[in-house]
């Protein structure tokens, strides 16, 4: 029998001893065994901290992403082999197509992301300066860094690929390398994969390592610095999250947990309407897509008291057209759970359920399928369950049964509907399908505080949502309360999850020099020449350049109105200026910006390639003909931009640009306008 091996210190280990048997779902037959006996779980963590931590702590985020980006079409070229181990998993080829693809998209959306959203640094300067004295030189700006330890990321069977490539996305964006911990049922699924990704070369040796089989003492060797998330059930991730090196070194734990998950039908939704149509259709598909077996699957089912018997009948008869059987035979809807295991324990769960509930649809022993083998395959059939006073219940809101299988509650008014669905004690996902706008702000507000996600479907989403059972990489996955109260997804947010937020607080200039974006307050001088005529790597943060001056006419305001059309009264009107807000005729702020941009450019040809865009365009006094203005031109940050063929090396340049009111008297200069502008400098290296 073949034993699957881990990846730890730089090579592929096996564990000692016989190890636990893996089965094919379909068959019943022995696919693998898997051990971890013997394995040196503490050498594990510091040489991920050690090796890995400081390799990926050298490049720059951008570096990283880029990284994820090509492991994603290295990966993507060899998808065709995951399917075909995939399918001894139980999963149809749909099912697979969610955690496969899905699972490397998720690498995109992060290499994507990392790029647009973070900076090219090796962190991550975190919101605003907070100015901390009345003279500005003493402010406050937070970072956020790489944690120094090791990401141990404990999956949950039922996306052996996904489960794993949707946290190692934002842990690398981040800079930490990663201990992933896959669930063993499924897990010969994750050892194929990541022993692609090592022989990729792709990560820096150390970032990744793959524990096959039991975490053993692994927890007991975490520190402040490392990270532990965790997916599957709600009773595991309670126990680990108690560890008591988890409590005494403060570690971070990320939870996300299965769910008692609602999807509702709106008050006045009835059987014809688009919205109930499409409400069936989504309840049935997210009963059987992976065999029910979803951490975001429908478990509660609530609708309409008074068309409850139309959704009985509805559900059943699109349940029916799901055929259930070998994944690998024509035909076949839905294939079997990923081990006889769980079939036990969902007819154990639904035993239960069945006290308070009357099973309607499915559920008994005897069943058809199409191919495979039903007396050793982990085949279920889809289970629909009704119950007649689900507020009064307690089972059907406690207990999961982790398959096909979904329980349908009548509601009378908005409020039983709302309470209905709090009753889940905080879940990953809620929906609701209703083609009215006000209803469904209802239930969002009565419900939002309590679910990680709320899916909102009409006639006029439908076509292009992605579903309610679907978490995307850019949208928060996790959920309060039994869901765990942690954030696997969620964009950017995800990222520093893996990362440790620090306050700095000192000089403007410093705080400049550190973060390499210019801080106010910054001790500035007038660069010894035009910064135009510099090259992007001889331009420094905080540089700046000081204009000559220019008096603004009345001819300048009326030219600029029939060049522009812009004929606004305060403009051109001056009969109408009495009841304004200014004293007189008053200057186009877009014309201010103009003139300010007159006197900073450099007109000879030099580094500076085009303009490349304007941000945080504010106007704070108005400008009236005869006021002179000058303009100061300052270096606000630099991010280099990856090379094109064809096209010179570039770099992006934010230049701070504050336009002032010239004063001749003993008045301080006025500012008039502030704006970020952005230029494409020539890059030499």
């Amino acid at each position: 029998m073949r034993k699957l091996q881990s990846y730890i210190m730089g090579q592929w280990a096996d564990g000692d001893g016989e190890g636990q048997l893996l089965y094919n779902a379909v068959t019943g037959g022995e696919v693998a065994a898997v051990t971890t006996k013997g394995l040196d779980f503490k050498g594990a963590i510091e040489y991920g901290r050690a090796t890995g931590g400081n390799a990926l702590r050298k490049h720059t985020i951008h570096e990283r992403s880029r990284m994820l980006k090509a492991l994603a079409f290295y990966l993507m070229d060899l998808k065709d082999k995951y399917y075909k181990t995939s399918a001894a998993t139980g999963a149809t080829k749909a099912d697979s197509w969610i955690d496969i693809e899905g699972g490397i998209g998720t690498l995109f959306t992060y290499a994507s992301k990392g790029r647009r959203e973070l900076p090219d640094k090796h962190f991550i300067v975190d919101g605003k300066p907070e100015i901390l004295s009345k003279g500005s030189t003493f402010i406050g700006q937070h970072i956020a860094v790489p944690l120094e330890g090791v990401a141990i990321h404990i999956n949950a069977f039922n996306f052996p690929i996904w489960g794993m490539l949707e946290k190692l996305a934002p842990t690398i964006v981040a800079g930490m390398p990663a201990i992933i911990k896959p669930a063993s049922l499924t897990s010969f699924l994750t050892e194929e994969m990541v022993k692609d990704i090592i022989d990729s070369k792709i990560l820096p040796e150390g970032s990744l390592q793959l524990v096959t089989g039991s975490a053993g003492d692994m927890l007991d060797h975490v520190d402040y610095q490392d990270v532990v998330t965790f997916t599957g059930s709600a009773w595991t991730g309670r126990k680990l999250k108690a560890h008591p090196k988890i409590i005494e070194n403060s570690v971070r734990f990320n939870m996300e947990a299965d769910s008692l998950n609602f999807s509702m039908l709106g008050e006045n939704d009835a059987p014809g309407t688009p919205e109930f149509d499409l409400f069936i259709k989504e309840v049935m598909r997210e009963m059987t897509v992976k065999s029910g077996q979803k951490c975001t699957a429908i478990r509660r089912t609530i609708v309409p008291e008074k068309y409850a018997e139309d959704v009985k009948i509805a559900l059943g008869k699109a349940l029916s057209s799901r055929v259930l059987g070998d994944p690998g035979t024509e035909g076949t809807k839905m294939g079997p759970l990923a081990g006889s295991d769980q079939a036990k324990d969902v007819r154990d769960a639904l035993s239960k359920l069945a006290q308070e509930a009357e099973i309607i649809f499915g559920g008994g022993e005897q069943f058809d399928i199409n191919g495979g083998n039903i007396d050793s395959g982990a085949f279920f059939p889809s289970t629909l369950l009704y119950a007649d006073k689900p507020l009064g219940g307690k089972a059907i809101h406690e207990i999961e049964a982790f398959g096909p299988v979904s329980t349908i509650m009548p509601y009378s008014n908005r409020d039983e509907a709302i309470e209905l669905a709090k009753l889940g004690r905080g879940a990953l996902v809620g929906s609701v399908f209703s083609g009215d706008d006000e209803f469904t702000r209802e239930i969002v507000i009565g419900t939002a505080a309590h679910h990680g996600r709320l899916h909102l479907v009409n006639r006029y989403s439908a076509k292009e949502s992605t579903g309610h059972g679907s978490p995307l990489p850019q949208m928060v996955h996790g959920g309060p309360g039994r869901a765990g109260g942690g954030e696997e997804l969620g964009g950017i947010r995800s990222v520093y999850h893996y990362m440790q937020r620090t306050a700095l607080q000192g000089d403007p200039t410093t705080l400049t020099h550190i973060t390499g974006d210019l801080m106010p307050g910054h001790r500035r001088e007038d660069a010894d020449r035009h910064p135009f005529t510099k090259y992007y790597h001889d331009l420094t943060v905080g540089e700046m350049l000081t204009t000559h001056r220019r008096t603004i006419t009345e001819t300048d305001i009326v030219n600029f109105a029939n060049l522009s059309w812009d004929i606004f009264y305060a403009h051109t009107d001056e009969t109408s200026i009495a009841d304004s807000i200014f004293e007189k005729r008053v200057v186009h702020g877009y014309f201010v910006i103009s003139a300010a941009a007159g006197l900073f450019v450099n007109p000879k040809p030099g580094p500076v390639l085009a303009n490349y865009g304007l941000d945080e365009l504010r106007f704070t006094q108005p400008v009236y003909a005869g006021d002179t203005i000058y303009a100061k031109l300052t270096v606000k940050s630099k991010e280099e931009k990856e090379p094109r063929e064809d096209q010179k090396l570039q770099g992006v340049v934010k230049w701070q640009v504050e336009v002032f009111k010239y004063s001749t008297g003993e008045e301080e200069d006025e500012m008039v306008a502030l704006a970020t502008i952005l230029t494409l400098v020539e890059r030499q290296h």
